[in-house]
C-alpha cells in the first residue's frame, strides 16, 4: 500500500516537473525569438535595462513626463490656475496619456511572454497610468484625477541613477512591516478597545452639557487625544474628566513608541538575514529583487537574460 502511494506520488511529481520544464522551454524559445529580432531586443534593452545610454535617456524622459503629468493634474484642481491655463492642462494631459499608451504597448511587444507583464504588479500599475484618462472620455471626469498614480512609477526609476541601495532598503522596510504585522495588529486592536472604553466613560462623566452628546462623540475625542492630535473642539470640564484626559494623553505616547519599537526591531533582524539583491528586471514579468547569482526569476520562473545570452 505504502509502496503504491510512493509510486503514485513519484509519477505525479514527474508529470509536474515535465510540465514546468515544458513551459520553461516554451518561454526560452519565445525569448530567443525576441533576441533574434534585433529591433525587439534593442527595444527591450532600452526600456527594461539601465546600463545603456538609450535606456538612461528613455528613463529620464519618462521621469520628466511623469512629473509633468502629475503636476498638471494637481495644479488643475486650483480654480485660478484652471481658469487661466485650462487648455494647457488639457494639452499636457492628453499628450502624456498618448505617450504613456505608446510606452505601454512597446513594453508589451518587446517581451517574450507579454501576458506575464500585463498581469504583474508593474504591468497593472503601468496600465492604471493611462486608463483614467480614457474613462474621462466616457464621462467619468472625477476619475481622471487618479492619474496622479503615475507618480508611483517613479520608484522603478531608482535603477537609472544606480540607486540600488535605496531599492534594497525599501525591500527591507517592506519585509519588516510584513514580519511585524501581527504585533502591530494586536496593538491596534488594544488601542481601539481602550478608546472605546474611555470614550464611553467620558460620556458618562461629562455628559451632553459639556459637548459629549453621545458615545461615538466620546470615542472621537478619545482617538483625537490618544493620537496626540488635540483639535480642541471638545474638552472635558469636570475634574474627573480632566484626570482621565491626562491619563489618556500620557498613554498617547505609546501610539508612537510601541509601533516604532516593533518595526525598528524587525528592521534590525532583516538587516542580518536579508541577502544582497540585484536590480535586474525579469525579461518576462518586469520584477526586480533577484539574487545576484540567480539565473531565473523567483516570481514567474522566467530566464534572467544577460547580454552574453544574445548568442
Amino acid at each position: 500500500m505504502e509502496r503504491t502511494l510512493t509510486l503514485n506520488n513519484t509519477k505525479t511529481n514527474r508529470k509536474e516537473t515535465q510540465k514546468k520544464l515544458s513551459a520553461q522551454a516554451k518561454y526560452m524559445k519565445s525569448a530567443r525569438k525576441v533576441i533574434a529580432s534585433k529591433w525587439r531586443y534593442n527595444l527591450y534593452k532600452t526600456i527594461y535595462r539601465s546600463d545603456t545610454l538609450s535606456s538612461k535617456v528613455f528613463a529620464v524622459a519618462l521621469l520628466f513626463f511623469i512629473c509633468l503629468s502629475a503636476s498638471s493634474v494637481i495644479l488643475e484642481t486650483v480654480k485660478d490656475y484652471k481658469q487661466a491655463y485650462g487648455p494647457v492642462f488639457n494639452f499636457i494631459a492628453w499628450t502624456t496619456t498618448i505617450l504613456f499608451s505608446i510606452e505601454y504597448i512597446l513594453r508589451v511587444i518587446c517581451l517574450p511572454k507579454p501576458l506575464r507583464y500585463v498581469l504583474s504588479p508593474l504591468g497593472i500599475l503601468d496600465f492604471l497610468a493611462t486608463f483614467p484618462a480614457y474613462l474621462g472620455l466616457l464621462g467619468f471626469t472625477s476619475v481622471t484625477f487618479l492619474m496622479v498614480i503615475r507618480l508611483v512609477r517613479l520608484f522603478r526609476l531608482f535603477r537609472v541613477f544606480n540607486l540600488v541601495e535605496y531599492t534594497g532598503e525599501a525591500g527591507t522596510l517592506v519585509e519588516a512591516l510584513k514580519s511585524s504585522r501581527h504585533k502591530i495588529t494586536v496593538f491596534i486592536i488594544a488601542v481601539v478597545i481602550s478608546v472605546t472604553i474611555i470614550g464611553s466613560v467620558m460620556y458618562v462623566i461629562e455628559g451632553p452639557q459639556h459637548g459629549f452628546t453621545s458615545i461615538p462623540r466620546g470615542i472621537y475625542w478619545a482617538i483625537v487625544t490618544v493620537t496626540t492630535v488635540g483639535y480642541g473642539d471638545m474638552a472635558p470640564k469636570t475634574l474627573h474628566g480632566q484626570a482621565l484626559a491626562s491619563l489618556l494623553m500620557l498613554l498617547g505616547f505609546s501610539t508612537i513608541v510601541v509601533p516604532t519599537s516593533i518595526v525598528s526591531a524587525e528592521i534590525a533582524k532583516q538587516r542580518e538575514i536579508t541577502p544582497v539583491l540585484s536590480n535586474k528586471e525579469c525579461f518576462g514579468c518586469g520584477m526586480t529583487g533577484h539574487d545576484l547569482n540567480a539565473s531565473y526569476c523567483k516570481y514567474c520562473g522566467s530566464r534572467l537574460w544577460d547580454d552574453h545570452d544574445d548568442d
